[in-house]
């Protein structure tokens, strides 16, 4: 499997905002789902949002649901994760996945995806 690569992490203000990049590396078929996932010192991975490349829906974590956005360009390969008015909880490592929903899993669940990137960090500071 060709890994995707995530950019676009940094130090940001709170109520700043980020955005990243995630490029699949590979055509993304019509079939798949790419979706962002992160992990905070400390606690369990956490789904954050989720796009469908055949439709375009998209999907969310409820932490981040009205400032996040994902997106996607077809013609790159890439999907993307606008996130704004950023809190201090949402520091952690930010994870791109690519997968096929399928199995009764929803977008949101993490044996959807089986190619990760190597995550990047996103802090945010108080």
């Amino acid at each position: 499997q060709v890994q995707p690569v995530e950019s676009g992490g940094g130090l940001v203000q709170a109520g700043g905002s980020l955005r990243l990049s995630c490029a699949a590396s590979r055509r993304v078929w019509r079939n798949y789902t790419m979706a962002w996932f992160r992990t905070a010192p400390g606690k369990d991975r956490e789904f954050v949002a989720a796009i469908s490349w055949s439709n375009g829906a998209t999907y969310y974590g409820a932490s981040v649901k009205g400032r996040f956005t994902i997106s996607r360009d077809n013609a790159e390969n890439t999907a993307y994760l606008q996130m704004n008015s950023l809190k201090p909880e949402d520091t952690a490592v930010y994870y791109c996945a690519r997968g096929e929903v399928r199995g009764g899993w929803g977008p949101g669940d993490h044996r959807v995806y089986t190619s990760w990137g190597q995550g990047g960090q996103v802090t945010v500071s108080s």
